[in-house]
């Protein structure tokens, strides 16, 4: 005959089994609504389709299958969307993922524009918000947030050292083309102010509408400046389209140059290395620097048939990050996990020894790339030639510039 416990053991017993029911609870009420939800939010179809686009839904799927598709036990779901590079629908989208589909983070989000409105509708909700596509320094600046992140570039590491550099070299007269949204807003004014503080002369600027088809209009006015340096404060097709229309107008053969801050590898492909060769820029990522970066360029070309860009990539290193992050904080609860985000390094393909810091900046090394000749090309995409790294410190602005209200001083 067993022996009867006591009353004290039963109730010990008891409190054992409450105590690891209270706790199963807690962990199952860690993860809101049972499954981690990540919407990419971005241009599916427009002109900056190639450089984010489907491949950035891609990216973000293949990093959620890396991490082994759960995170403290719950499934991981992406789910996608276009925009339409416009703001009332990309935030009409944000906000029906946030109240009706319980989405947990937003990601990538190409258009300055449409991130700061998704930056302030995170803010509101607590959700996280991981920026691969917006240029807009707004986003770690003014408008900062504590659940969000920059994770690849913004206009100030891709124009303030480029066009420091371009005057050292003797190039002191500048005419600035810009796309007149939020994004060419910023990066005009940014390259305006290091042309300036580098002692160089703004002659003009001149804004074209988003999605211009013809250029010309706009390049005629630049050319006429006589100004040596013409910058493309652009990106995507109308950046793309711009070089085209330059090199046919025989403005580059003129004398001539022009800077485009902002380019990814897609743009160069569309160009082609017989108009872009010799073309330098920063960029934040390139698919053949070495074995990791190729390994993962290796798997994303299998399924789109083309090499990942910056933002791209920067889609799966930020969700990987906030994956890792939900995994130490033991929640998906933003601000617990923005917190860890900012505490952990980030270390993969995309950067090594990158640091999040209090404003949401990622700070990583990148790349001064200069576009090969075609007769330097042994491969299909393999168009540059990197000429240095340019340092975190170096690349991005300082938290003494900063503006974000969460930098303390």
């Amino acid at each position: 005959m067993q022996p009867t416990p006591s009353k004290s053991l039963r109730g010990i017993a008891a409190a054992l089994f409450l105590g690891s029911f209270a706790v199963g609870g807690q962990a199952t009420a860690q993860v809101s609504d049972d499954v981690v939800k990540i919407g990419v939010l971005t241009d599916m179809s427009g002109q900056y389709s190639d450089l984010n686009g489907p491949g950035s839904l891609l990216a973000a799927q293949m990093a959620a299958a890396d991490f082994g598709g759960k995170v403290l036990g719950k499934p991981i779901e992406i789910i996608g969307a276009d925009h339409q590079q416009k703001a009332d629908i990309g935030v009409g989208i944000a906000r029906r993922w946030i109240e009706n589909e319980k989405v947990d983070a937003i990601s990538d989000v190409t258009n300055s524009a449409i991130a700061l409105a998704v930056q302030q509708l995170t803010r509101e909700t607590n959700r996280v918000a991981l920026f691969s596509s917006p240029g807009t320094t707004d986003l770690t600046g003014k408008q900062c947030s504590p659940t969000g992140f920059q994770w690849v570039y913004d206009n100030y590491s891709n124009a303030v050292g480029p066009m420091k550099a371009l005057i050292d070299k003797g190039n002191d007269t500048f005419f600035i083309i810009t796309a007149d949204f939020a994004f060419g807003h910023s990066l005009e004014k940014i390259a305006s102010e290091a042309i300036k503080a580098s002692g160089g002369k703004v002659l003009g600027t001149i804004r074209h509408p988003f999605g211009a088809n013809d250029l010309s209009a706009f390049l005629l006015p630049a050319q006429a400046s006589k100004a040596k340096v013409i910058v493309l404060a652009t990106a995507g097709k109308d950046m793309t389209t711009a070089i085209k229309q330059a090199n046919e107008f025989g403005i580059i053969a003129g004398g001539q140059s022009i800077s485009a801050p902002v380019v990814f590898i897609t743009d160069v492909h569309a160009i082609g290395l017989s108009t872009a060769q010799g073309i330098s820029f920063i960029e934040g990522f390139y698919w053949d620097q070495n074995d990791e970066t190729r390994a993962f360029a290796k798997r994303f070309f299998e399924v789109r048939n083309a090499m990942p860009t910056a933002p791209q990539a920067g889609v799966y290193s930020s969700i990987r990050h906030y994956l890792k992050a939900i995994q130490a904080a033991g929640t998906d609860e933003a601000k617990a996990v923005a917190a860890k985000m900012r505490e952990l390094p980030v270390d993969d393909f995309f950067a090594k020894g990158g640091k999040v810091r209090e404003d949401g900046r990622m700070v990583h090394d990148m790349l001064l790339v200069q576009v090969k000749k075609p007769s330097e090309s042994k491969q299909p995409w393999d168009y540059y030639n990197v000429v240095a790294t340019v340092s975190g410190e170096q690349a991005f602005q300082s938290l003494a510039q900063s503006e974000c209200p969460l930098v303390k001083k």
